[in-house]
């Protein structure tokens, strides 16, 4: 049965909270530490040592150093890891693959290109060595799947390397786009971009604790003592049905409305218009189906999914750009593959991308069309050549 991890965040999650769940749940410090050092980190130590919090015992991660004051990019941080011995390929990627969704956040909030942005706080030798050491330790537990609890920021504001901001922090809340938060009112940051970005590259999906057996239960400390709660993250492994994984973590469901119209006296230039109209004004999907109508003339089916909030709109453009009279609806259960979004960083300039997870936990990628037809024309190049740059970078 699929390997399984539930990440229960109810203090949120930070990089030595991860590490020291997974520490707790039997993979050796020194394992992790052997790991990081290999990335030219000699002088690294890790410890472990449990400690309480708010009654309940939990593993603290200690990360001592030397002093440094460098600035890294996003291609130092990966030479470092791809000249790691001591890491496996399926750690090496999954370190790559979360490091990926912090570049991308700093690149967006500080307006700025994923090769140019510098990492501060997740650049640091402690960040770099918990980031890493997660997806150590995750390959060694064997972890297929990662499901999590909606994620709680905290309140407040903290400071960070460009002065005091609001929580979430800029870099977190980016991150943290597309992820469920959870309501809390705990004047505090419970959420670093360390965290944040492992949830976002590791979860396959989000909601309560899954149907699973149990084997292992780890606890990880936070730094901080908090009231009324202990700041811990915990972390279930454990194994689920092959039955129960498309439901659990593969698999999304959801409703949908499905409008149909038929049409025989709507010209191309009409058609076309209206189904973009459709699309900007949140359509999931328009598409037109060749049909005969009565008396043998010849027309098409316009088919818009929409959400049911949408079903107003979607009705009203049909009506206002078609020459429809007369529109059917359909209530209709759908199911989907988990996505996301992600922006690689390419020779001829960062690329959209969307990444679906399939059923048996691989994952699959596509470019979007629109990017590679752009960084064709502005590269003097082929689309193809703009694709194949991109599976080269998602490795």
């Amino acid at each position: 049965m699929p390997r399984i991890a539930y990440f229960d965040c109810l203090s949120g999650i930070s990089g030595d909270m991860t590490l020291g769940a997974l520490i707790d749940l039997g993979v050796e410090a020194s394992a992790i530490q052997a790991a990081v050092r290999s990335m030219g980190l000699a002088e690294l130590s890790i410890t472990s040592t449990e400690v309480k919090k708010a009654g309940f015992r939990a593993v603290y991660v200690n990360i001592d150093h030397p002093p440094e004051h460098a600035h890294r990019h996003l291609h130092h941080i990966t030479e470092m890891i791809d000249r790691a011995d001591q890491i496996d390929s399926s750690a090496k990627a999954l370190a790559k693959r979360i490091f990926h969704q912090v570049a991308i956040a700093e690149a967006k909030v500080h307006g700025s290109t994923i090769e140019k942005v510098h990492f501060h706080e997740v650049g640091a030798i402690d960040s770099i060595a918990d980031i890493v050491g997660t997806a150590v330790a995750m390959t060694q537990l064997g972890i297929e799947s990662t499901i999590s609890s909606p994620i709680p920021t905290g309140t407040g504001t903290v400071t960070i390397a460009h002065g005091k901001v609001s929580i979430p922090a800029p870099a977190t809340a980016e991150i943290l786009r597309g992820v469920p938060i959870a309501p809390c009112d705990i004047a505090a940051e419970l959420t670093t971009p360390t965290g944040a970005a492992i949830i976002k590259a590791t979860a396959t999906g989000f909601g309560s604790l899954p149907a699973m057996t149990i084997d292992a239960v780890g606890y990880g400390a936070g730094t901080m003592d908090l009231d009324g709660q202990a700041n811990v993250l915990r972390v279930l492994l454990g194994e689920i049905a092959d039955d129960q994984i498309t439901a659990a973590t593969k698999v999304e469901s959801d409703r949908v409305v499905v409008l149909e119209t038929n049409l025989d006296d709507s010209t191309p230039e009409q058609l076309a218009d209206c189904a973009q109209r459709l699309i900007d004004a949140g359509a999931l999907d328009v598409f037109q189906t060749a049909a005969t109508m009565k008396k043998g003339r010849s027309g098409v089916v316009l088919s818009v999914i929409a959400s049911a909030d949408r079903v107003g709109l979607m009705e009203q453009l049909i009506f206002q750009h078609s020459t429809s009279i007369g529109i059917r609806r359909q209530t209709m259960d759908r199911h989907k593959l988990s996505r996301r979004s992600e922006t690689l960083a390419t020779e001829f300039g960062d690329v959209k991308t969307k990444v679906v997870t399939l059923p048996d936990g691989q994952e699959r990628m596509s470019v979007e069309d629109d990017d590679a037809r752009r960084l064709a024309t502005e590269s003097s190049t082929t689309a193809d050549a703009v694709r194949k740059a991109a599976m080269l970078a998602w490795g």
